[in-house]
């Protein structure tokens, strides 16, 4: 079946969101699991990438992961596969029920946003109306604060009944403010005469927006742990650089430190979204892009360069100061 998009142009790519709830404790072998599920489904035709958003919080257990491929029968193809029941058949006791999937063919990537993705039952004979009602909701969300667009997709046969919409607002906030607001409370209610069921998952990155690539590389957003070296390689020197340049001339000016340091902040946030991460993103998308980056050994010797490059900063602004 095909996707109907909401807002913006359909695409040819599929994706499948999966939901986790790992037991209490188990999260280290659920990441190792996650980890050998990674690596075998790079092995099929089609694959593009995966992302993997951990919980907010300690008291959220559940973990979304996003795989992407080229079509929807190559990644039908993975989801049938022995090799990934294997290791659903390996992973079950680390989850405090089976995991969830929603599946989307075509439409545009789930990325560089702060994205809800929602599945619907809906009721048999209801599909139209719930159709029309989806447009109801699309026209109330467009008048919220942050929303960035909106995609209705269809059930796709043989692999996933229900239907799902998946929308984006640039902030978490927004989203959060959106979810719990009158007016989708009250929509809802309306709604709930053409779906019998709806779950919610929530997907967000907290570096996201600093990972963009250039045309015909948007092959998703890297691991968080990724994310956080990386953004630590760029804000160290850019931090230190302003203390000793902008910073002294501050502090020579008599600046009130609480003002020194919003102006600090102003200038090292500017610096590392149009400077420092672009170049940053350049240097090392062999490492970043999840395309790119199929192998161990490329994991690790991505890592063990940032980690050089730490220890050259330290030494240099040792020197320095």
């Amino acid at each position: 079946m095909s996707a109907r998009a909401s807002q913006g142009s359909e695409g040819t790519g599929a994706t499948v969101v999966t939901s986790q709830k790992v037991r209490p404790g188990r999260t280290e072998e659920y990441q190792r699991w996650q980890e050998r599920t990674d690596r075998a489904v790079r092995d099929f035709e089609g694959f593009e990438g995966t992302e993997q958003y951990p919980p907010d919080s300690e008291e959220e257990n559940e973990w979304v992961v996003v795989f992407r491929f080229s079509r929807i029968d190559q990644l039908t193809m993975w989801l049938r596969s022995g090799v990934r029941q294997k290791l659903l058949d390996e992973g079950s006791a680390l989850f405090e029920e089976p995991p969830t999937q929603e599946v989307l063919s075509g439409g545009a990537p789930v990325r560089d946003a702060v994205t809800a993705v929602i599945s619907h039952e809906v009721r048999p004979g209801r599909e139209a109306d719930f159709a029309r009602w989806q447009q109801k909701m699309l026209r109330a969300q467009q008048k919220c604060p942050g929303f960035m667009g909106s995609e209705l997709f269809e059930p796709v046969a043989g692999i996933q009944d229900n239907w799902v919409v998946v929308f984006r607002f640039d902030t978490r906030e927004h989203l959060d403010e959106w979810l719990g607001s009158d007016a989708r409370a009250k929509l809802l209610d309306e709604g709930r005469e053409y779906f019998s069921t709806y779950d919610v998952r929530k997907i967000t990155s907290p570096f996201s927006g600093w990972f963009r690539f250039g045309e015909g590389e948007q092959e998703g957003v890297p691991p968080n742990w990724k994310q956080a070296m990386s953004v630590v390689l760029a804000l160290y020197p850019t931090v230190m650089i302003l203390n000793l340049t902008v910073g002294r001339g501050l502090d020579s000016l008599g600046t009130p430190g609480y003002l020194a340091l919003f102006i600090g902040n102003v200038l090292s946030v500017s610096a590392l979204t149009w400077l420092m991460m672009p170049l940053v993103n350049r240097a090392l998308a062999f490492w970043l892009l999840p395309g790119r980056a199929r192998t161990v050994g490329v994991h690790v010797a991505g890592a063990a360069l940032v980690t050089a490059c730490y220890a050259l900063l330290i030494v240099v602004f040792g020197l320095f100061t």
